[in-house]
């Protein structure tokens, strides 16, 4: 019968897990242009120009809610504080791809088939060998996605059952090639990955080679779970440009990565920790903050394109690099976050982001500063890839349109009489 229909349009397709895939609805009173505008209300575009596509809605999605003047995230449905305080990444990861969480069978059917898949192409490995030392661990983690396509017989299979095996696959091996990318480039050896621990513990044994301790992995994963999605942000909506071409996965997953090491993305919280670092000392943190201000230097981890209150996720994010600082006896980095963020919020009115505390928590978690956004991929990719698949099949081609502002009737010039070009800006 080709599943159940639900309102708007919405399609369910049964799955072993439960419930595959819910289709984005196309519900004709919910318009597609700047939100608030007179072309959302009548279902039509216009010709507004938004720069950055700020505040443009662009297609309808079932997975993930921000309201922004309220404060909120919303994974279908649920609450990111209730998910946080109460749910696994795993339990995450089946909400995010199926639209509600798992039963126990669900449940352990996916940890299964994530801890059978946390093993990478051995060819790929052999290829991150090569690369220097000094490479960013971001670009040797896109390229080892991209080169981990020549690898997967489902790679250019578009099928709901080759991409949810896709999904499954790269979101186990993110945290393998992330984990590798450490060893490798301080000489150790690789640790293999074990079926018997969770996602987060997985990644920290890989990482360190010692299995964490409770606390640290409810600490990790909570770190997940906040940053498995956040709507239409940079690399998701590049992931769905790309897969809208009907190109295949990993090259989606692919540009998400290049457009997630950016540092107005994923890229912000190091800078933050570098910030951190190099002011040093907490007396020297008041002084610094008022000249970088005076001197109308940006200070990273401050104001988020939608949120206009706190970032939900600064809230969690906040009280792990406080407790975790106690627990390793490195307090200083949550205070000197403090003063940094009392002042911020007086001087400008901004308030910290996602960014700004997940820097000092990872820092007093052992791990090293240019690993956070390759983190931030281990957690995102489970995002990207709910997206992609829903992308795959509700598509339409993502085309947008441009103002042009150059010259105008402009005629050919023999190359005798032309003069030079103005240095290009």
């Amino acid at each position: 019968m080709g599943g159940l229909r639900l309102k708007c349009g919405v399609h369910v397709r049964p799955h072993a897990y439960g419930v595959w895939h819910r289709a984005a609805p196309r519900c004709p009173s919910r318009g597609i242009g700047p939100i608030g505008s007179s072309a959302q209300a009548k279902g039509k575009s216009d010709n507004m120009l938004n720069k950055g596509l700020e505040d443009v809605v662009v297609a309808t999605s079932s997975i993930c809610d921000v309201q922004g003047d309220e404060g909120r995230l919303i994974y279908q449905g649920i609450d990111i504080h209730e998910l946080a305080e109460r749910a696994t990444f795993e339990e995450v990861i089946h909400l995010l791809w199926f639209g509600a969480l798992p039963t126990q069978d669900q449940l352990d059917t996916l940890k299964a088939d994530l801890a059978a898949n946390r093993n990478v192409p051995a060819q790929v490995l052999a290829l991150m060998e090569q690369f220097p030392k000094s490479a960013v661990p971001m670009d040797i983690l896109r390229t080892a996605i991209s080169a981990a396509a020549f690898y997967d017989a489902d790679a250019w299979d578009a099928s709901p059952e080759a991409n949810l095996r896709k999904a499954i696959k790269l979101t186990a091996q993110m945290a393998t090639y992330v984990a590798a990318i450490e060893r490798m480039r301080k000489g150790l050896p690789l640790v293999a990955p074990r079926a018997d621990l969770s996602h987060a513990a997985n990644f920290l044994y890989m990482l360190t080679g010692s299995v964490p301790d409770e606390v640290s992995e409810r600490t990790f994963d909570v770190a997940l779970t906040l940053h498995a999605d956040h709507e239409f942000n940079a690399s998701t909506f590049t992931a769905r440009q790309i897969v809208s071409t009907l190109t295949d996965f990993y090259g989606a997953v692919t540009g998400a990565i290049a457009s997630l090491s950016g540092p107005l993305h994923g890229g912000a919280n190091t800078a933050v920790m570098e910030m951190l670092l190099k002011i040093g000392d907490e007396d020297k943190v008041e002084g610094w903050t008022k000249e970088a201000l005076a001197s109308k230097q940006k200070i990273m981890g401050f104001g988020h394109r939608v949120y206009k209150t706190e970032d939900p996720r600064a809230t969690h994010l906040r009280r792990m690099s406080e407790s975790l600082g106690q627990r390793v006896n490195q307090p200083k980095w949550f205070r000197m976050s403090q003063v940094i963020e009392t002042y911020i919020k007086q001087e400008k009115g901004l308030n910290a982001n996602v960014d700004f505390y997940s820097a000092s928590a990872y820092y007093v978690m052992g791990i090293p500063t240019d690993l956070y956004t390759p983190i931030f991929a281990v957690s995102r990719v489970a995002g990207w890839s709910a997206h992609i698949i829903e992308q795959f099949n509700n598509n339409r081609l993502i085309r947008p349109r441009a103002e042009y502002i150059g010259p105008t009737n402009v005629h050919y010039v023999p190359i005798a009489e032309r003069t030079p070009t103005p240095a290009l800006r």
